[in-house]
């Protein structure tokens, strides 16, 4: 993180923009000296990769945009479980036809921000800028990881792709049966099968609208101009290092307003935040700072005000029954505590080639499989939670996470820790040692696994981690270095042999986790590029079922056949420890909102 000791400082370094800076077309307001302005400042551990919804899949970007573009519908910031409830939208979805036709309609007079694509006109947001946002995750040139939310669900769509792919042009002029805009401001969508979780897509932030002009105005350049009808602006831009968010000078009318249950601390919240025009925080500085420590450092010296990235940390600032200890709560610092609604597993591509290389860990027969589960069995999870994580995260072992409809809590992987058994699978499927220790394949050409990882401490960590439990079986590995977004595009086509990663909930559904596994959504959300006919049965089924006993059962059957052709290993999902600075008011981590910070307000320092 760029550290910023004094506002003048800030003042200097938005005057000289260094390479790679952009500033916003987009005008933002200001109190002239900068003194009263209320400015939050937060940290991300990992840079981002940009701002067009349709083009990116981290989380980091995802805050970001959370920030600029609006979704239909949004949640409730207090009510727990997540609760929908209308954003831009007047109500809730009409929900009809059995669960195939989803009609909505937007509140008139919302405005995009001002920018120099809509040449010094107000641009009113309409129910045709959805239907073109939907559009784009299908357009084959833009090559969404998320196109899986829309693929194979609105009636005439695919074809509009499947005519893109041929022609190399996507005609968003064309007609599409699904998307109905029958006046200014209603929306309908129709489906293909009944699905009576769609409304959950409609709320995900990557799926808010963006403006026509604007993406023709910029054309490859579009992560970096983000123009929306959200709270905020982009104000300043420096990639992989600095983001400046303003408040949308041009944002609607929106009072603090959430459902209160029986917690005395919503009810504290409620009394300082209710009736409050939204969005209270007139700046939000976000600089990416990937080591641990460094963010731990500006967080004590009051350089930046909310802090959660910390894990390997806690017993710096928590004592072991999960409390802050005594230090630091005197200090007025507070801290809210969740589980986050995730997963972090251990990945295999399980295609039997890389790009023009045989995959020793592809492929689904006997001695494949074998290799992929003995790798599963010598890595110790628990080692992880405790050396890398320092206790602050859970046992993942199933790939729903708690909190999440769909969730199994009895579920127990049968993919445990045992080296002795991992040994023995590999001698009898006639993986044996070498002079040198190390294994060969059954066919007696050399057997090298490749690992994939960022730069940081933390990776540094599970490479060890991996090293040691690679060495108890007798498999070479090899460790690839390369950035986050890097690593992103290359899983994105399946071309990582084996790395961790992780998925946050982008909406609390259990279907948004078991569709990483879907063969369809290879090249997209599926990095094992796992294509198992039984396991794709299933999940199509499921699609079409609401959240009760028949699709858990049916989630049940597609973990114990992921299991047994061991795609993944689970490993954990974290705590989220965030810590606050005693003049922050108003935060409780949401489950799934991106950017819950609109819902934030400040004291004086």
């Amino acid at each position: 993180m760029i550290v910023v000791r004094l506002f003048v400082l800030l003042l200097l370094a938005a005057t000289v923009a260094g390479c790679g800076d952009r500033t916003s077309q987009s005008s933002a307001p200001s109190s002239g000296d900068g003194l009263s302005d209320k400015v939050l400042r937060i940290t991300f551990q990992t840079a981002e990769t940009g701002f067009d919804p349709v083009k990116v899949s981290d989380y980091y970007s995802g805050v970001v945009i959370a920030a600029i573009f609006d979704p239909l519908l949004t949640y409730d910031y207090l009510a727990r479980p997540a609760k929908l409830v209308p954003n831009v939208a007047t109500s809730l979805p009409q929900i009809t036809d059995d669960g195939k036709t989803y009609t909505l309609r937007l509140r008139p007079g919302i405005q995009f921000t001002g920018d120099a694509a809509f040449k010094g006109q107000k641009r009113e947001l309409t129910a045709a800028d959805y239907a073109y946002s939907i559009k784009r995750f299908l357009d084959p040139k833009n090559r969404s990881p998320y196109a899986f939310l829309f693929e194979g669900k609105i009636i005439g769509l695919d074809r509009l792709a499947a005519d893109a792919k041929k022609s190399g042009r996507f005609d968003y002029d064309a007609s599409v049966a699904g998307l109905e805009t029958p006046d200014r401001y209603t929306l309908r969508i129709r489906l293909n099968e009944t699905d009576f979780n769609f409304s959950h897509v409609l709320a995900f932030p990557l799926v808010g609208a963006v403006a026509r002009e604007v993406i023709m105005a910029y054309g490859d350049d579009t992560h970096a101009h983000p123009v929306g009808t959200g709270p905020y602006v982009l104000k300043r831009y420096v990639r992989s290092s600095k983001m400046v968010l303003e408040k949308n000078p041009d944002f609607r009318e929106l009072f603090w307003h959430a459902e209160l249950g029986t917690d005395p601390a919503d009810q504290q919240i409620a009394a300082r935040m209710k009736g409050k025009k939204l969005p209270q925080i007139d700046r939000v500085e976000i600089s990416v700072m990937d080591e641990a420590q460094s963010r731990w450092l500006a967080f004590q010296r009051r350089e930046t005000d909310i802090e959660y990235q910390l894990e390997e940390l806690a017993p710096k600032f928590m004592t072991a029954e999960g409390r802050l200890n005594a230090e630091y709560a005197g200090k007025g610092i507070r801290m809210d505590r969740t589980v986050d609604p995730e997963i972090i597993y251990l990945f295999f591509n399980t295609q039997e080639r890389i790009g023009d290389q045989p995959n020793p860990l592809g492929g689904f027969s006997k001695e494949k499989i074998a290799l992929r589960r003995a790798i599963a069995m010598a890595y110790n999870v628990e080692d992880q939670i405790k050396i890398i994580r320092k206790g602050q995260a859970i046992r993942a072992h199933y790939p729903i996470p708690p909190g999440v409809a769909g969730h199994e809590p009895q579920f127990r992987s049968g993919l445990s820790y045992d080296p002795r058994l991992a040994n023995a699978l590999l001698d009898k499927f006639g993986y044996q040692r070498g002079a040198d220790g190390y294994r060969r394949q059954p066919n007696g050409n050399i057997l090298i696994i490749k690992y994939y990882s960022t730069p940081s401490d933390r990776d540094r960590q599970f490479d060890e981690l991996m090293k040691r439990s690679m060495d108890r079986i007798g498999v070479r590995l090899e460790i690839h270095k390369d950035r986050f977004a890097e690593l992103i595009k290359l899983a994105n086509q399946c071309r990582l042999m084996m790395k961790h990663t992780a998925w946050i909930a982008d909406y609390p559904d259990g279907d948004n986790f078991m569709q990483l596994l879907y063969g369809p959504n290879s090249g997209q959300s599926n990095s094992a590029c796992y294509r198992s006919p039984e396991f794709d049965k299933r999940y199509e089924k499921s699609r079409q079922l609401p959240d009760g006993a028949e699709r858990n059962r049916l989630y049940r059957e597609m973990t114990r056949q992921m299991e047994a052709d061991t795609a993944w290993l689970l490993t954990d999902s974290r705590y989220r420890n965030v810590l606050l600075q005693p003049y922050v008011a108003g935060y409780k981590k949401h489950p799934v909102l991106f950017f819950d910070l609109l819902y934030v307000d400040m004291d004086p320092r």
